[in-house]
This record gives structure tokens, C-alpha cells and sequence, in this order.
């Protein structure tokens, strides 16, 4: 099953000159969702992680899922007072201003391995965020994963300079 065919390209979303690869159709197709998430499972599952962490909020639709079939707990990294009780927070420069997220100071614990995921992989600015703020609480990031990856913007060459290795179920070239 080819997965592209279950992406809608959305141009000039959400401003001009922006392409947006929706996974709106590919999570509304059952077969070719089960079929994605199979294929995360292959790729995940020999990192042997000890949880799955997904970025808000799109990680989330990718995480949960794959987490259940492993059988492994999941841990959301979200935008900053979006979590409940204490939390941990990271802030990370963007291209105009500066943005934080966090974790619940509780989900992750010192030396569990885990595999954070997203839908999409572009800069990797927000995945290099998380992967700092998951160090900050002891945690190993074995790998990172996504279901789109847009090459063309390096983002996996700037999580391989942080250590980390990137796996994606589709790329972009332009």
C-alpha cells in the first residue's frame, strides 16, 4: 500500500506559499492507518523503548496508537500550561521569538529509554526541543519518528548532530 496515496497536499495552509501535508485522510482510511501504524511497529519495536512520547498534538495520534500495540505506556510533551500539576519546562528559540513546552514532572523517569514520535518531521526544531527537554529529566531518547518527513529541510541531519537517530513512513523531497 503505497501511504502518500492516503496524504492531501493542502496549499497555502495555514499562510501563502506553505504546503500542508494533511494526515487527516490517511487517519479517516482504516486500512491504510492500521497499515502505518504496522510499519511504525517494525521500526519502533527493536529500539525496545521502555515508553513512546508524542509532541502535541498531531505526535499524539501516532504515539498512542503505537504505544497500545506494543504494549508500553505513552507520555505527551505539550505547549507550556497545557499540563496538569507540576511540570517540567524547556524553552527553545524559534525562528521569530521563542516557544516552551513541557512534561509532566512524573512521566518520565530517570534512565527509561524512549522513542518520541510526530507526524511530521520539517526543521526539527520542536522535535531538538523535546529531545533536550527529555534529557533534562534523565531520560534516553533512542530514536525519533514520524510519518512525514520533508527532507528537504534537514531536520534529520540537525536530530543526527544531537545524537539521535529519525525514521519516517513517507518523504517529501520538495
Amino acid at each position: 500500500m503505497n501511504l502518500k496515496d492516503h496524504i492531501r497536499h493542502v496549499p497555502d495552509f495555514p499562510k501563502p506559499g506553505i504546503l500542508f501535508y494533511d494526515i487527516s485522510t490517511l487517519l479517516a482510511h482504516a486500512e491504510a492507518w492500521k497499515e502505518a501504524v504496522k510499519r511504525l511497529h517494525a521500526i519502533v519495536a527493536p529500539l525496545k523503548p521502555d515508553l513512546l512520547v508524542g509532541i502535541e498534538s498531531r505526535g499524539f495520534l501516532v504515539a498512542a496508537p503505537l504505544a497500545l500495540e506494543l504494549g508500553i505506556g505513552f507520555v505527551m510533551v505539550r505547549k507550556k500550561g497545557k499540563l496538569p500539576g507540576p511540570t517540567i519546562r524547556h524553552s527553545y528559540a524559534l525562528e521569530y521569538g521563542e516557544d516552551t513546552i513541557e512534561i509532566q514532572e512524573d512521566a518520565l523517569q530517570p534512565g527509561q529509554r524512549v522513542v518520541v514520535l510526530d507526524d511530521l518531521l520539517a526543521t526539527g526544531g520542536t522535535m531538538a526541543a523535546t529531545i533536550e527537554l527529555i534529557r533534562k529529566v534523565g531520560g534516553e531518547v533512542a530514536a525519533t519518528a514520524y510519518l512525514i518527513e520533508l527532507s528537504f529541510l534537514h531536520g534529520r541531519e540537525r536530530l543526527a548532530a544531537l545524537g539521535v537517530p529519525s525514521y519516517s513512513l513517507m518523504e517529501y523531497e520538495s
